[in-house]
């Protein structure tokens, strides 16, 4: 076989067989296959695009090329959520702890932020002792005795998609829903867990833009969870605005810990209940309506704020600051208020733009190298649809110095668009997707 055909193949609209496809994984990893080739055969798949059996096998392919994790030895039915990038995007921090304070264990595997949309990983490390490098045996156990973890990718997962992802993001192939799928997925299933919660951002703080294009990335994931023995779900929800009202490390986790508290801001409570909900429907504890019940139940009680306060202690974290999260987490050494320069609707919020603001503040990263500052970012004071008059507080930012804080400040105010008429309102829930089909909002 010649990764010569397998690239003329594709190039040409024709699909690739199972053993083409296993070909060019396993001789990339190895070596064998260069650079110019692989690159050359993603951009025939970025043109052509796969078939869902391609994109399953692809997905296989790529799986097979590292470990996979074993969580046999956890009890009962363990279930990951996977959220594919937002600003303000913590509901990781709120819906694992719910979840799992209602029996049903979440062994998560995370990342960290990278350009304008933030990192779990970074979150929870602004909490002074946790850990989220620890050992396989560790994390086995704090999901067995505490419900739920959440840590830094360990083991040799997937090598084949670390190498193809740096080759497509210098390669302009990105953009590619097969893709982008087979990159999620096989991540997702080696990470062991047995149903999977897919949150597929959609808007201008998202990499899918558009609804339709957010549901066909959604319907190629589904299936590959499902081809491959995962119950997998997707909700296609919001991101042409901010989640919340925080965005920066220890501001989020403090808004996570008031979500918990029962005194989060409504949009970020709404979406953490459905998302939970549908992991715990996956689970089987009942119906879509039934856990949604449950899930603001484990807010009501407290029990969802005393099963993050055990995570995090099990992690090595000081727990004990999450009673007081943004007075003894959130200290940020300067500060500025952005403010209306005139009167009128906030018509429409850059959701991009205001996660750069946050790098700007230190907040995030350019390039994977750089050092985060945990106390920076934004706190809003608007959101999308409100009346603003002129001089009106719109957003506080934290940063260490004035100098940040002037980057912030240019980066920010590019994000508000206000007019006079009153935009229209957008739904947090555009779609549901199952194997069985697509259930839009309002249909």
């Amino acid at each position: 076989m010649r990764m010569y055909d397998v690239i003329e193949r594709k190039r040409n609209g024709g699909e690739l067989s199972g053993e083409e496809i296993r070909f060019f994984v396993k001789g990339y990893v190895a070596g064998d296959v260069p650079d110019y080739q692989a690159s050359a055969l993603c951009m025939a798949i970025y043109f052509q695009g796969m078939t869902q059996r391609e994109t399953v096998d692809l997905t296989r392919a790529m799986l097979a090329s590292g470990d996979v994790i074993d969580l046999s030895s956890i009890p009962g039915i363990k279930v990951d959520k996977h959220s594919t990038g937002g600003v303000g995007d913590k509901t990781s921090l709120v819906v694992a702890p719910i979840v799992a304070s209602l029996g049903v264990r979440v062994a998560k595997m995370s990342g960290r932020g990278l350009g304008y949309t933030g990192g779990t990983l970074d979150k929870l490390e602004s909490i002074p002792g946790l850990s989220v490098s620890i050992s396989r045996t560790r994390f086995e156990r704090i999901v067995s005795e505490v419900g739920c973890a959440i840590i830094g990718q360990t083991g040799n997962l997937v090598p084949a998609d670390k190498k193809l992802y740096a080759l497509r993001d210098v390669t302009a192939t990105v953009d590619s829903t097969p893709l982008i799928a087979s990159s999620i997925m096989s991540k997702k299933i080696a990470a062991g867990s047995d149903r999977i919660l897919l949150d597929v951002k959609c808007g201008s703080g998202a990499f899918m833009k558009t609804v339709d294009d957010a549901i066909a990335l959604a319907r190629e994931m589904v299936a590959i969870g499902e081809g491959m023995g995962r119950s997998t779900v997707a909700l296609i929800t919001d991101m042409g605005r901010p989640l919340g009202t925080c965005i920066g490390n220890a501001l989020e986790v403090a808004e996570a810990v008031a979500t918990l508290k029962g005194e989060g801001p409504r949009d970020l409570t709404d979406i953490c209940v459905e998302l939970a909900a549908n992991m715990l429907f996956l689970a089987g504890l009942g119906t879509i309506e039934g856990c949604r019940g449950f899930a603001r139940n484990q807010i009501d009680n407290g029990q969802g704020f005393h099963k993050l306060k055990e995570m995090v202690a099990a992690q090595g974290g000081d727990a004990s600051l999450l009673d007081d999260a943004f007075g003894r987490l959130a200290r940020p050494r300067a500060s500025r208020e952005v403010r209306a320069t005139k009167s009128g609707y906030l018509y429409a919020m850059d959701t991009e733009r205001c996660g750069l603001a946050s790098v700007a503040l230190g907040a995030g990263r350019a390039t994977k190298d750089d050092t985060i500052d945990h106390s920076a970012g934004i706190v809003l004071s608007a959101k999308t649809g409100a009346v603003v008059e002129e001089g009106d507080v719109l957003a506080t930012l934290y940063a260490a110095n004035d100098r940040l804080l002037d980057e912030g400040e240019h980066a920010l105010r590019a994000a508000f668009d206000i007019r006079a008429e009153q935009p229209r309102p957008v739904p947090l829930f555009l779609a549901r997707v199952t194997i069985d089909g697509v259930g839009r909002a309002g249909a």
